[in-house]
């Protein structure tokens, strides 16, 4: 037996999956190979392609000019054309219909339409997206539909292998393989809430949607980017953890929403300095830097200076742990908290809040300050939708400055949606510079620049 045969032999014999089984295998000339094909002929059916069109107003500078217009008596009217897209989608739950997909591949999409695995077209709609942690839910009506089951992300370990199923480039039904390269990447500045799993398995572009499974044929993730310095591949995607997904579409379903609740807290990491000053004898948590008079987290007994070390099930290590599972906090809820306190451990319930409580911009950034903030919602059809109210400005502030007034409503900042104090702050909170807040006042749409001061 050659060299590169017992290496192929150990690897179906002897290397596991998540799941502790061995890697099939196949004979080839009295030769067993190890073979992903078994799991993928269950698995890849459960992969769909998605195509979306979108009706766009095109724009002309010369057209939009009137004395231009006047001059070559051309008519006042608009033009439109109809653009597609594709992506990719996972089917998690084939009784229903349920397909969990990027909202990025869905976003302001007409109509959108999904092809099975066997040629069939179906129309779909939308359920309801998530622009935060970057996820949508489809419904279809169709029969014979196969579903992939959910796996358990939090399982995880480096070195796992995983397999990326999606559509790159528009080719159907593309697979490739890899392990996970590192877990619970953020500050990557892709979305609001970051937890993404690092692989090396291909993902192109296209691939967007489409399902990151163990050798169980679990799904353990929805991928969802690429480093891509140069455009493609370079051996470095992202996938949202499916646990986080699944919470997230469980919400979708439910509320057609994700209402994501509101602690009263702002953290920060947890330095070898801030461990000593807080006579704290470890040197991993998040501390709380500040505490909302009269929220969730006060109310509870937090306080500046505790150092939380874990939230419900997680284990907070650093604040990216603390943002991931603020994603999938949520308003009614009950979390556990474990906090170091004076060296000591203690144990608090917070009853997670909606945040509809006035809110000093300050505490969400230092550009806000002198704001009042609260969480507007209005769900009549054909309203202008959630966002955050602005009830009052100083007028000393340097948000009064640069334009914010009392009755605006913040529905976007740094070019991504807002629709509660909890977006607002997660949008803010990566900008260097200034803060491009997106407002609605008056029956119109504009724009406020903060810089603060």
């Amino acid at each position: 037996m050659t060299g590169v045969l017992k290496f192929l032999l150990w690897l179906g014999l002897g290397v596991t999956n998540l799941a502790n089984a061995a890697l099939p295998v196949r004979m080839a000339d009295g030769e067993p190979l190890p073979t992903l094909a078994p799991m993928l002929e269950k698995v890849r059916p459960g992969v769909v392609n998605i195509a979306t069109y979108t009706t766009v107003r095109v724009r002309n500078p010369l057209l939009e000019d009137p004395f231009f217009r006047r001059f070559f008596n051309v008519p006042d009217s608009q033009r439109y054309r109809r653009t597609t897209s594709a992506g990719s989608g996972v089917v998690v739950d084939a009784g229903e219909g349920y397909i969990l997909t990027n909202n990025h591949v869905v976003e302001r999409a007409d109509d959108i339409e999904i092809t099975l695995s066997d040629g069939r077209t179906i129309s779909a709609q939308l359920v309801g997206s998530d622009p935060q942690v970057d996820l949508a839910v489809l419904k279809v009506d169709g029969r014979d539909l196969t579903e992939v089951a959910f796996g358990d992300s939090e399982a995880l370990r480096v070195g796992d292998f995983v397999v990326a199923i999606g559509n790159p480039f528009g080719l159907n039904q593309t697979v490739t393989s890899g392990i996970i390269s590192a877990l619970g990447r953020s500050g990557l500045g892709i979305e609001g809430y970051e937890d993404f799993i690092q692989t090396d398995a291909s993902i192109n572009p296209g691939n967007s949607g489409g399902a990151l499974v163990d050798l169980a044929g679990n799904l353990v993730g929805i991928n969802t980017a690429i480093f891509a310095p140069s455009g493609g591949n370079v051996g470095i995607g992202f996938a949202i953890p499916a646990n986080m997904a699944r919470s997230i579409m469980q919400q979708l379903i439910e509320h057609g929403e994700v209402r994501r609740g509101y602690l009263g807290i702002e953290v920060q990491n947890l330095t070898p300095d801030l461990a000593e000053a807080f006579g704290v004898g470890r040197k991993e948590g998040v501390v709380i830097s500040d505490v909302v008079p009269d929220s969730p987290a006060e109310r509870a007994g937090l306080r500046s200076g505790d150092v939380i070390t874990r939230m419900n099930a997680r284990e907070i290590v650093r604040i990216g742990d603390f943002h991931s599972q603020a994603a999938v906090t949520f308003v009614g809820e009950e979390i556990a908290v474990k906090v170091m306190r004076e060296g000591r451990a203690r144990d608090f319930e917070i009853e997670v809040g909606d945040g509809l409580e006035n809110v000093r911009g300050g505490r969400i950034d230092n550009r806000l300050a002198g704001t009042e903030l609260q969480n507007f919602r209005d769900s009549r059809e054909g309203s202008i939708g959630d966002g955050v109210l602005v009830t009052d400005v100083d007028r000393d502030s340097g948000a009064w400055r640069d334009g914010l007034r009392p009755g605006d409503l913040i529905v976007g900042a740094n070019r991504r949606g807002v629709r509660n104090i909890v977006d607002l702050r997660e949008n803010v909170r990566l900008a260097t510079r200034g803060v491009l807040l997106r407002v609605y006042r008056n029956g119109r749409f504009g724009n406020v620049q903060l810089r603060g001061g």
